[in-house]
């Protein structure tokens, strides 16, 4: 599967244009869009705000707030590509939101949003605890979260393909060698798990990693305005997760 021609059963991948069809409500991919933004860039939003010194409650109802104003006040249609990352003008959004009177007001009477998208708070506050004596400042912390996610999505996608092809018991046996490590779980034992040999184990985790891979970077390139920025995007990526 060529990387650059669909990576997800929603909308294609279309690099910057994603960013701005999540802002204009006429576009036929702007719900899609809209969504799949709000997914990837939520916990490490989140993160930031509980860095800032934000209770949990906070820090959701900031982050879920930020994103209905996103979406009402159309604000991906004013980013530009020539002038940065996508992270870096939603991260300064954010922090414009955080400073404004809609949060002030939001925060007097919690809870009356609708929620756009599912978030799983209990996940994003037990990676923030993990974090959170650490000497990591709010804009180092949020872009290791947007790596992890960008991985995490990665991941969901590589399963979304196995499943669709009837191949789910193959992902969930074999999706922990991707990084190398499987817990203690041996090319052998997946074999035997699997009724194959072992060297069809490796061929196979092999091209999972290959596919892996293809995937990362359609994920990255979503956001970016041309795919040669993704061999950059790959190295702050790496960088992040040595903060």
């Amino acid at each position: 599967m060529n990387q650059d021609s669909k990576f997800t059963g929603s909308f294609p991948t279309t690099h910057w244009s994603v960013v701005l069809a999540a802002g204009h409500p006429s576009s036929p991919n702007a719900e899609a869009a809209l969504a799949e933004l709000c997914r990837l860039y939520w916990p490490p939003l989140y993160v930031f705000a509980r860095r800032l010194g934000h209770a949990p409650e906070d820090a959701q109802d900031l982050t879920q707030g930020f994103f209905e104003h996103l979406l009402r006040v159309q604000l991906t249609a004013k980013a530009d590509a020539a002038k940065g990352k996508f992270r870096s003008f939603l991260l300064g959004a954010f922090k414009r939101f955080i400073g404004s009177e809609e949060a002030r007001t939001r925060a007097q009477k919690r809870g009356g949003g609708k929620m756009l998208i599912s978030c799983d708070v209990p996940q994003a506050e037990m990676r923030f605890l993990s974090e959170s004596m650490t000497h990591l400042s709010p804009e180092v912390l949020f872009d290791r979260y947007w790596a992890l996610s960008m991985f995490e999505e990665t991941l969901r996608l590589l399963e979304t393909e196995f499943r669709q092809f009837g191949r789910a018991p193959l992902f969930d046996q074999l999706h922990p060698f991707l990084q190398g490590e499987a817990n203690g779980l041996t090319y052998a034992d997946a074999a035997r798990n699997l009724g194959t040999t072992e060297g069809t184990i490796r061929v196979t985790v092999s091209r999972m990693r290959q596919r892996y891979r293809e995937l990362l970077r359609s994920v990255l390139a979503m956001t970016l305005d041309s795919p040669h920025e993704v061999d950059d995007e790959l190295e702050h990526l790496r960088a992040a997760l040595r903060a």
